[in-house]
């Protein structure tokens, strides 16, 4: 298996279609506390590997950080773990933000 890129308005798609999907953010907590989309499960990067078994991997795993770079690495993790339908999105939470939700804040 591999990580499965997804863009921030296939994932608005995926959201409005009431798809189950977790929605997990790796980014520090201030970046969380700042900006991040309703519902995202939070477990920064680092913690990753101590947390993975949070994750619930009943559904597909959607994961955020600010522009995609974390987010991948993260991805890559878990697919190497043995986790599916793990997705990145492209562009991150600032994707989102231009591209879905203005409210969400851009830094």
């Amino acid at each position: 298996m591999s990580v499965i890129q997804i863009s921030a308005k296939n994932l608005q798609e995926k959201l409005a279609n009431n798809t189950k999907v977790t929605l997990l953010d790796v980014r520090e907590s201030n970046e969380f506390q700042f900006a991040h989309i309703k519902g995202s499960l939070h477990i920064p990067l680092s913690l990753i590997p101590l947390k993975i078994n949070e994750i619930d991997t009943t559904k597909d795993c959607v994961v955020i950080c600010h522009h995609g770079m974390r987010s991948q690495q993260a991805a890559n993790f878990m697919v190497n773990s043995g986790l599916n339908n793990i997705y990145n999105l492209s562009g991150g939470i600032d994707a989102w933000s231009v591209d879905c939700d203005s409210t969400v804040s851009r830094y």
